[in-house]
């Protein structure tokens, strides 16, 4: 299952969070983005319990694709123990991202 990651819920959802959290900073306008929808959404099923999923736009949420610089979309961020361990930038297939992501489980 996949959060909607806002800047109200980001401190519990994301930095307080026991597990590392994945999250997909998007705008529903963006291809790449939507090219990349599937795949987070098959990561969500695929690494339930090991890893917390959800998605952030950037249009609703200028303030934390400011806060962790965010230039170019889709980008992938990885979060453990509430620091950034990982992070993706354009669409990317999902071994590829599947990679990235079990280095830093």
């Amino acid at each position: 299952m996949e959060l909607k990651i806002t800047t109200d819920n980001f401190e519990s959802e994301v930095m307080q969070s026991e597990l590392p959290v994945l999250v997909d900073f998007y705008a529903d306008w963006c291809g790449p983005c939507k090219m990349m929808a599937p795949i987070v959404e098959r990561i969500a099923e695929g690494y339930e319990g090991k890893l917390k999923v959800g998605k952030c736009n950037i249009d609703d949420e200028g303030d934390l694709a400011s806060k962790f610089g965010i230039m170019s979309i889709p980008t992938i961020m990885v979060f453990k123990s509430g620091e950034p361990a990982m992070t993706s930038i354009g669409a990317v297939s999902q071994p590829d991202l599947e990679a990235k992501i079990d280095a830093v489980l």
